[in-house]
């Protein structure tokens, strides 16, 4: 046997990948995933686990266990605006095991995913291994990678999970749609002090807005501006970047004396966009690799697992069988494209008619607008807005199998 032979060969090693994994191993296929980096510690990545993929979880088992991790919970949302607190989603009534967004850090994540793959057999994670092409056949079809070490790993089916500036997709050559956005973000962490808390609120003002994420010990911020002027912000300096901060959240103005440097903040060029098709002969792309999303609502992560849960329902098991997977890869393109475009069209509608005319806005905001003070004053209504959020559209259960061998 080719070592260097798989059913299934994964690029990136983000949730998406790394869940695509975990569910073709369990299936019985045999399954490389490949990851860039030495390890999946790093700031800033999406950390939001919502009530979907929480419920993915609990479907094979392993919910008890993840919530072991350490990780805080958000079960309602509010914005600060015109001096009030308004708030606007709640995700309490949803009718899964877990009703609330888990803040848990991404590498924690990512290394509980990768010790239940590591159960199954046919499960091989490569470390620092980062896919420069693609291989082909004599007949054009995908069949493997090629890695910057020169080696050459081949497979029935390549997945790109490699993020939103995948190089694979670009390799591919297939077609992308650009939406845009009008904004950009600053991240950056703030000691919390004292006995300051809350779940995870917006602040707004005439031009600016910053979400505060609670994180236990710490706010975990983004700060939104107009789409290119990332420079500019810089070039104003840091004690006039700190001003606006103190200016938007007065109570934690102190805290933000901990920003001592840029390199405190880091800048996420935010893009939304989506591949017109995720496919071409021994070729998928999911995740982001298929469609960035917007940070808007921190729904990037749970999109991207349900690609993988929908890849797994439709292949594992004809695959298993030893058939070829690319008549059934347009099959996953038909179910997920719908529920990326709603979510696409909801954060579009988020950015256009919310968060550019915030960030456009001269006039000091005298009142909280209309829907902000419906939904804060009617509990029923935010629960569409949580359903919306915390479930998202088109939402698939686990179906593909599982095989009976396992290592403990």
């Amino acid at each position: 046997m080719n070592p260097n032979k798989h059913d299934i060969l994964i690029v990136g090693g983000g949730p998406a990948g790394m869940m695509a994994g975990l569910l073709f191993a369990r299936a019985g296929l045999t399954v490389a995933v490949l990851e860039k980096h030495a390890d999946f510690l790093r700031d800033f990545r999406g950390d939001t686990v919502h009530p979907s993929t929480l419920e993915l979880f609990h479907q094979l088992g392993l919910l008890e266990e993840l919530l072991r991790l350490p990780h805080s919970r958000v079960d309602q949302a509010s914005i600060h605006i015109a001096g009030r607190k308004m708030k606007v989603i709640d995700f309490r009534q949803l009718p899964v095991a877990a009703p609330y967004i888990a803040m848990m850090p991404q590498w924690d994540l990512l290394n509980f995913i990768a010790g239940k793959a590591n159960q199954y057999p046919g499960f091989d994670l490569h470390m620092a291994s980062e896919a420069v092409d693609l291989v082909r056949d004599g007949s054009g079809r995908v069949c493997g990678v090629e890695t910057r070490s020169g080696d050459k790993l081949y497979a029935r089916l390549v997945i790109a999970a490699d993020g939103r500036r995948s190089l694979l997709r670009g390799k591919a050559a297939l077609p992308l749609r650009k939406i845009g956005a009008p904004m950009d973000v600053f991240w950056f962490r703030i000691d919390k002090p004292g006995a300051h808390g809350g779940d995870v609120f917006g602040t707004v003002q005439a031009g600016r807005f910053m979400v505060m994420i609670d994180r236990g010990d710490y706010y975990q911020c983004a700060f939104v501006f107009n789409k290119g002027q990332a420079d500019r912000v810089r070039a104003a300096g840091l004690e006039t970047f700190r001003d606006s901060l103190r200016s938007l959240v007065p109570d934690l103005a102190s805290a933000f004396d901990q920003i001592r440097s840029w390199d405190q903040v880091k800048m996420l060029e935010v893009a939304l966009d989506r591949l017109e098709r995720w496919h071409s002969p021994g070729f998928l792309a999911i995740g982001d690799a298929a469609h960035a999303m917007s940070p808007i609502a921190g729904v990037g992560i749970n999109i991207a697992v349900q690609d993988a849960v929908t890849a797994a329902n439709v292949l594992a098991a004809p695959m298993a069988r030893g058939s070829s997977p690319d008549p059934l890869l347009e099959q996953i393109y038909r179910r997920r494209i719908k529920p990326v475009r709603r979510m696409q069209a909801f954060q579009k509608l988020a950015q256009d008619r919310v968060i550019a005319p915030l960030l456009r806005r001269t006039r000091p905001i005298e009142k909280p607008f209309l829907l902000l003070r419906v939904l804060n004053r009617v509990a029923l209504l935010r629960r569409i807005p949580g359903r919306i959020v915390g479930l998202g559209f088109g939402r698939e259960d686990v179906h593909a199998p599982e095989a009976a061998s396992r290592t403990e």
